[in-house]
C-alpha cells in the first residue's frame, strides 16, 4: 500500500528514520474495526450500570422475597458482566452468538424478578437486576446489526420488563422507559452505521492513494527511461532522414501516448471527481515537437467536457502528424474567457490545398475532422478549421463552459 520514505534525522550520525507514506497511514487507520471506540465506549457504560445495579442491590435487599437468591443471581450477573466486558473491549465477542447470548442473559435475569421478589415488589419497581444493567443487551444488538435491530432489541428488553410486571403502561407521558430503550437502540445503530460508511469511505481513500503513488512511481521511471529514449529516437530519426524518419514519427506518436497515459492517473484509478483542470490535460501533449501554452492558473471544467476536448486534441495533432510533413510542428494554446473555454491546435506544416476539403468531403473522408466538429457541436461549441498551402492549418475550438458563482 505504498512504500515509506526514508529522510535523515537532524543529529549528525543519527541513523535515518523511516516516515510512513500518505498511503501507509490510511492502510493502517483502514485496518482497524469502525466500530471499535463504541464497543469500548460501550463497555465503561457498562461497568457504570454494573456499580448502579449493585448499589440498588444492596438497597433493595431487606425488601426481596429471596435474597439469597437475588445474591447468587448477582454473581452471575458480575460474572458476565466481566466476561462480555472484555470480549467486547478486545473484539473477540463482537459476533451475532455472543450478542445474543448478552441478549438472552439480560432477558433471564430480568425474568428472575418474579423468583427474588413479590408480584407487588416487581409492579412497583424497576425489573431487577435494574434496567439500566439490561441496557447493555439492547447496546450491544445496536452496535453489531445497526439501527433496525437496535429497535427490536429495545422491544424484546423493554417488552420483558413489562411482562415481568405483569402490565403494559400505555400512558408513556408517566412512563417513558421503553421508549427510552429504543430510542438507545435505534440512536447507536445509527452511530454505528454512520462509522463504518466512513470507514469504508477510509478504504477507499487508502486504495486511491496506495494507486496514485504506485503510477506516479511508474510515471517517473517511464519520463526518466522509455520517454527519453522515444524522444532521442524521434530526434535522431529525423536527422538521418530517408527510411528512418517512419521510425521517428511512430517513435513520436509513442512519446505522446505515453505522455497522455501518465498524466491521467486520477481517471484510471477511479478518483470521484466533477470539474478537473483542463490547462494540466492540455500540458500533458506537450512533445519534442508540440508546444503547448495554458495559463499558470488551474482552468477548471467538468471532467466530461474535458474528457471531449482531450479527444479533439488527440484527433488535430494526429491529423498534424499524418498530414502536415515530417518537420512540422504543432502549437496548442488554451485560453480561459471566463464563460468559455478557447483551444487553438495549429501547425506550420504545408497546409491544405484550395478545394481538397471539399472533394475529401465529398468522396467520404473526412473521417477526424468531422469527429473533432461533431465532439465540438456536441458540447454547444464550434470548431473553425483555417488553413492554407504552405501556411499551416489551425482549428480553433470554442466551448461553453459552466462554473460555479
Amino acid at each position: 500500500m505504498g512504500r515509506p520514505r526514508t529522510v535523515a534525522t537532524m543529529a549528525d550520525g543519527a541513523p535515518a528514520r523511516t516516515i510512513p507514506s500518505r498511503a501507509a497511514q490510511l492502510a493502517k487507520a483502514a485496518d482497524t474495526d469502525p466500530v471499535g471506540p463504541l464497543w469500548r465506549a460501550a463497555q465503561l457504560f457498562r461497568f457504570l450500570s454494573y456499580l448502579y445495579a449493585l448499589g440498588f442491590q444492596i438497597a433493595i435487599n431487606d425488601d426481596l422475597l429471596r435474597d439469597d437468591l437475588a445474591w447468587a443471581l448477582f454473581g452471575v450477573l458480575t460474572a458476565w458482566t466481566l466476561a462480555s466486558g472484555i470480549a467486547y473491549y478486545v473484539g473477540f465477542g463482537r459476533n451475532r452468538w455472543w450478542v445474543a447470548a448478552d441478549v438472552l442473559v439480560a432477558c433471564g435475569m430480568m425474568l428472575s424478578t418474579s423468583y427474588v421478589a413479590t408480584e407487588s415488589w416487581a409492579f412497583n419497581n424497576q425489573t431487577w437486576p435494574t434496567t439500566l444493567w439490561a441496557v447493555n443487551a439492547v447496546i450491544a444488538v445496536a452496535l453489531l446489526a445497526g439501527p433496525i435491530w437496535g429497535i427490536a432489541g429495545g422491544l424484546l428488553v423493554g417488552g420483558t420488563s413489562a411482562f415481568v410486571k405483569g402490565a403494559f403502561d400505555l400512558n408513556f407521558g408517566r412512563n417513558a422507559t421503553i421508549i427510552i430503550i429504543v430510542a438507545t437502540g435505534m440512536a447507536v445503530g445509527l452511530a454505528a452505521v454512520i462509522a463504518r460508511r466512513a470507514h469504508a469511505v477510509l478504504v477507499q481513500a487508502a486504495g486511491i492513494a496506495a494507486a496514485t503513488e504506485e503510477r506516479e512511481r511508474l510515471s517517473r521511471e517511464v519520463h526518466d527511461g522509455v520517454l527519453q529514449v522515444l524522444t532521442l529516437i524521434a530526434k535522431r530519426g529525423r536527422e538521418i532522414g530517408g527510411a528512418t524518419t517512419e521510425l521517428a514519427q511512430l517513435a513520436g506518436e509513442q512519446e505522446r501516448a505515453l505522455r497522455r497515459l501518465i498524466s491521467d492517473a486520477a481517471d484510471d484509478i477511479g478518483v470521484d471527481r466533477t470539474t478537473t483542470d483542463l490547462g494540466a490535460i492540455l500540458r500533458a501533449f506537450a512533445a519534442e515537437r508540440v508546444s503547448v501554452s495554458a495559463p499558470a492558473s488551474a482552468v477548471p471544467v467538468d471532467a466530461a467536457i474535458a474528457a471531449q476536448i482531450r479527444a479533439v486534441v488527440t484527433n488535430a495533432l494526429d491529423n498534424v502528424g499524418h498530414h502536415a510533413g515530417g518537420g512540422a510542428r504543432a502549437y496548442v494554446l488554451l485560453e480561459d474567457l471566463g464563460d468559455r473555454v478557447v483551444v487553438s491546435v495549429r501547425d506550420d506544416g504545408v497546409g491544405i490545398a484550395p478545394g481538397r476539403l471539399e472533394e475529401a468531403r465529398r468522396q467520404g473522408r473526412m473521417g477526424i475532422s468531422t469527429s473533432i466538429v461533431g465532439r465540438v457541436e456536441s458540447l454547444g461549441g464550434t470548431a473553425t478549421l483555417d488553413s492554407a498551402p504552405g501556411a499551416g492549418t489551425e482549428w480553433e475550438l470554442t466551448i461553453p463552459v459552466e462554473r460555479e458563482a
